[in-house]
């Protein structure tokens, strides 16, 4: 009878750790990663490249003031809806100015 190999345990023995504690604990907190890449050659700077990464809860991100998902249409249907408001009403005003210079210009054309 064999027995089946066990790995040994990331955290030690007796760690009740496991992958939904730390995700719980990393989005409650908030986890910012920054980096930067430069490519030189001879001392010239030819690209420069930032990035940054947050990883948090919603409601972390919006106690940290993060919340460009809310005002992005391709992400929240509100700000669709207000896109499209606001869109329909600047048309709506361009179509009230041309109807209020339309009988000026029959007024001028005729003999």
């Amino acid at each position: 009878m064999t027995t089946p190999s066990r790995l040994p345990d990331p955290y030690g023995q007796g760690s009740s750790a496991n992958l939904a504690d730390i995700l719980e604990r990393v989005l409650d907190k908030g986890v910012v990663i920054a980096g930067d890449i430069k490519i030189n050659l001879l001392d010239i700077e030819l690209l420069t490249i930032k990035l940054r990464l947050v990883v948090a809860s919603v409601d972390k991100a919006k106690e940290m003031g993060i919340d460009w998902w809310e005002s992005d249409p391709a992400l929240s249907s509100r700000a669709r809806r207000d896109e499209l408001a606001r869109e329909n009403a600047e048309l709506r005003e361009r179509l009230a100015r041309l109807e209020e210079l339309e009988p000026r210009r029959a007024e001028e054309e005729t003999p």
